[in-house]
């Protein structure tokens, strides 16, 4: 009962998916991961129907787990989203929560020679396990992503990259207008590598490694900042570049990686604007006050997808009152859009 819990009118399997695509990654991450799935209301008592799907992916430093955490007065995401289904706000469909946690903080859901084939792994392995064990459509008209901040934009790129198998997707605050979001964390890095480590990842690695992270206010920063350099310029041998020197000026040849993999960008390029143009429901919005401006960057996103030629009847779009913290309440409506949008284009 709340506010500790609510008992869910559908079923939320917890188990563990064995991804080859993982296994041996540069990082010695697990190839082991748990995964849920969501099943509404009714699956059960309907052994013939099929669903719609949606894989719901974390922010930076997100690990599955965190789907449960509680905070005062609110209630975690799964519980939201059985609560949509149960009331009918939402129609019924599986809900995938995939864990991509690497041992820098995350993978920007892309492939990498620095972290691991994490975009492959939610592609082929994720989908591929979900599909034989659960009764999905397994279509991709009947198949979405979402996800919140780095979430977001690994919603974005999926989707961008993989038209294949994934129908829409929702991103919420998602990484956006490098150009404009990226240098405020990178001068920070850079000011605080100067100060404290000699500009030096090494140094900062030796000494976060020997004692509980974030116990130094610099440690989230420097932290995420790496993980997306490994993300975005990784060389074929794992090495990381940078994308800025000890003063914090650009390096352009790292920078312009970077740049390529921002969904702005993407956006206005084929084969993406292709993609893009084969969704039928996109949900993008961002609040107002987000603390990394990552409103600018879905709202850019935003007029990139229209650009690129996506009918507006097929996107929801808004700008909310709220920061980059506590929007999860923000979810179940996305969710509901997407479902309702993949019955629409699958003909249900």
């Amino acid at each position: 009962m709340l506010p500790w819990g609510s008992e869910l009118a559908g079923r939320l399997d917890r188990t563990v998916i064995v991804s080859d695509l993982l296994r041996d990654n540069p990082l010695g991450d697990p190839h082991e991961r748990p995964l849920w799935v969501y099943l509404p209301p009714g699956y059960d008592d309907e052994p013939e129907r099929r669903y719609p799907t949606v894989y719901q992916i974390q922010g930076y430093t997100g690990q599955l787990a965190m789907w449960r955490n509680r905070t005062p007065f609110r209630q975690p995401f799964p519980e939201l989203v059985d609560a949509a289904m149960a009331s009918g706000e939402c129609p019924p469909a599986i809900v995938v929560y995939v864990d991509a946690w690497t041992s820098v903080g995350g993978s920007q859901y892309l492939d990498s020679p620095a972290t691991g084939d994490y975009h492959s792994y939610l592609c082929d392995d994720v989908g591929a396990w979900v599909d034989a064990r659960y009764r999905t459509r397994a279509d991709r008209a009947a198949r979405a992503i979402a996800g919140k901040s780095s979430g977001g934009y690994g919603a974005m790129v999926t989707a961008m990259l993989r038209p294949d198998v994934f129908g829409g997707f929702a991103t919420h605050a998602g990484d956006a207008l490098f150009e404009i979001t990226m240098p405020p964390l990178i001068a920070h890095a850079a000011r605080i590598l100067r100060d404290r480590y000699s500009g030096s990842y090494d140094a900062y690695f030796a000494d976060v490694r020997g004692r509980v992270f974030g116990t130094k206010d610099s440690d989230a920063q420097l932290m995420e900042l790496y993980a997306y350099s490994a993300a975005y310029a990784a060389e074929p041998d794992g090495t990381v570049l940078l994308p800025f020197d000890d003063t914090g000026r650009l390096i352009p040849d790292v920078w312009r990686r970077w740049l390529a993999h921002d969904p702005v960008v993407m956006a206005g390029q084929e084969p993406y604007a292709r993609a893009l143009r084969t969704m039928r429901a996109i949900w993008i919005d961002a609040g107002n006050r987000d603390d990394y401006h990552l409103d600018l960057g879905a709202a850019a996103f935003r007029r990139a997808v229209s650009e690129a030629g996506v009918p507006d009847g097929n996107v929801y779009f808004e700008l909310f009152d709220a920061t980059h913290a506590a929007i999860e309440y923000r979810y179940p409506l996305a969710l509901a859009w997407l479902v309702r949008g993949l019955a629409d284009e699958a003909g249900a």
